[in-house]
């Protein structure tokens, strides 16, 4: 008898021991962001915030900027992979992509995604998940809705240039997309695609010889160049529709946007739930945000003279 509870004290003790470490367990998170701009910006710090409300001093992040290079992307995600991070958290196309390259077994979360499929090169179904280690929240407005944001506001006009990185498969498939909505409404569109930030002044400069209005996606190379954008557009008295706030609040005159720090959030949630829950990411679903806001910049549509309607929130200075 003696021997018995001996036995089962120890068998106790064990069991102590071992929720005593599952509990101390600190969870390492690879955070890998592709360039710095608002609207990234605030989606890795939805996810931060996210994670670090509900594990506390229990997640650490290693947390990496690629300043808008594939390949620093690689170099990052590579080591991420070696040190044996716990999930990788990738903003942005070519930071998704890099990660998925590097692993195939490290869960990887990636958020400000227009399109997963388009961004793997994969046949899937958004609700039912990649079927692979990756899924996410998406970035994507709704892009008939902006298509009718041109509409209403520039009822007349006739030629819409579409700006965008042809070095980002997701501001392709945007600018493809919303294309077949706006020659629909009656517009001639024309595509004008820069390779880099090297070469987006030069065609801005072109589409805003050519166009009566232009419209920029969620493309983060025009995002962290929206500067330039506007040195060219504003002088030009050519007003942009952009994709998201931040290019807006940038270079454009208005935006259907989402907000980026609740993908962030939502993000977050996820990657809490694979892992403490130990939730299969393979079966994730891509998740969308839950509703989208007509924004408008009030310098740049009084320095080029249209008028907003109601119903358009001016965003904030």
């Amino acid at each position: 008898m003696k021997k018995l509870i001996t036995l089962a004290l120890a068998l106790a003790l064990v069991a102590l021991t071992f929720c005593a470490v599952a509990e101390e367990k600190t969870y390492n998170v690879g955070v890998i962001q592709l360039v710095q701009h608002p609207a990234l910006d605030l989606a890795t710090q939805g996810f931060m915030d996210t994670l670090s409300e509900k594990l506390g001093d229990k997640v650490a992040f290693d947390s990496q900027n690629a300043s808008g290079d594939s390949a620093n992307c690689a170099t990052i995600t590579n080591t991420f992979v070696s040190n044996g991070v716990d999930l990788i958290f990738a903003n942005a196309t070519a930071a998704l992509q890099a990660a998925a390259q590097a692993t195939d077994t490290i869960p990887v979360l990636g958020t400000s995604i227009t399109s997963y499929g388009v961004a793997l090169g994969i046949e899937m179904d958004d609700a039912a998940g990649t079927g692979i280690n990756v899924s996410g929240t998406s970035d994507l407005a709704p892009l008939d809705g902006q298509a009718d944001m041109v509409k209403e506001l520039f009822p007349d006009a006739k030629n819409v240039g579409l700006l965008y990185c042809s070095a980002e498969p997701n501001s392709e498939y945007q600018v493809k997309t919303i294309s077949g909505y706006l020659e629909a409404l009656g517009y001639t569109c024309t595509e004008y695609a820069f390779s880099d930030s090297n070469d987006i002044a030069s065609i801005a400069q072109n589409a805003a010889d050519h166009s009566d209005v232009i419209y920029i996606p969620t493309d983060n190379t025009a995002a962290s160049c929206t500067e330039t954008i506007a040195n060219v557009v504003i002088p030009a008295k050519v007003p942009v529709i952009a994709g998201e706030e931040g290019i807006c609040q940038g270079c454009g005159v208005a935006t259907l946007t989402i907000s980026y720090y609740d993908i962030g959030v939502a993000t977050g949630e996820m990657a809490y739930d694979i892992l403490v829950n130990g939730a299969d990411v393979s079966t994730m679903g891509i998740q969308f945000a839950p509703q989208f806001t007509k924004k408008y910049n009030a310098a740049n549509a009084e320095a080029l003279g249209v008028n907003i309607p109601e119903g358009y929130e001016a965003i904030a200075e």
